[in-house]
């Protein structure tokens, strides 16, 4: 479990197959947390979560080992050497929640559409399969890349996040998330689990419905 505070920037050194050319991948990442990792440990890769197989203390490089599953449903398949990468640990039991439950299960991939610069912060637009709509409300929680973020516009098949200038500068947002690229999605735990339970006689929830506000039981 993480909270999508992403606590460095890590540089992706070393790409290896594991096989044929459809093969995993053993990504190999240099980062300034990795002495403090051991093998078995879990870190949250651009929102992806991913099992520590190998330390290099010295050389200040850890590695996973990325499966077919994952270049699938991630961006995975496509990261090159040199690549910027979001990194976060698990979080601790009794540690102050900053972000919102991050689980490091990618739903899906979207697509950075338009980028507008504003006098103090960044609009992202991301374009998103609509068959996720119902998982998304606005000003609800979305992890991108692993960054957790508040949806500020949300529409049929696109969202819109608001970066911060502290969070352009802690994260890969400034050098990867350029009009075209494609970003990891994961939705909100916790609307995934409603939007699931009111799907169960077999009908596709409205996400207006989900997002309007709900009266009071407060009998007035």
């Amino acid at each position: 479990m993480f909270t999508g505070i992403i606590e460095e920037i890590g540089t992706l050194t070393q790409v290896e197959s594991l096989g044929s050319d459809t093969a995993g991948k053993r990504l190999v990442i240099e980062a300034e947390m990795a002495p403090e990792l051991s093998v078995d440990e879990s870190v949250s890769i651009n929102g992806a979560c991913q099992t520590v197989v190998d330390v290099d203390p010295e050389a200040h490089t850890f590695a996973v080992d990325s499966i077919e599953e994952t270049l699938r449903k991630t961006t995975f398949g496509s990261l090159t050497e040199g690549t910027p990468v979001n990194l976060e640990r698990a979080l601790q039991a009794g540690d102050r929640l900053d972000g919102h439950f991050v689980q490091g299960h990618v739903d899906a991939t979207g697509t950075v559409v338009e980028v507008e610069q504003e006098e103090t912060d960044w609009l992202y637009t991301v374009e998103f399969d609509p068959q996720y709509a119902s998982y998304l409300i606005p000003v609800g929680s979305i992890a991108v890349d692993g960054i957790s973020l508040t949806v500020a516009r949300l529409d049929d098949d696109t969202f819109t996040v608001a970066i911060i200038p502290h969070t352009y500068r802690v994260t890969n947002v400034s050098d990867a998330w350029t009009e075209g690229a494609a970003v990891n999605l994961e939705f909100d735990l916790i609307g995934k689990y409603v939007a699931h339970s009111l799907t169960a006689g077999g009908d596709t929830p409205d996400p207006e419905v989900l997002a309007q506000e709900w009266p009071s039981n407060d009998g007035e």
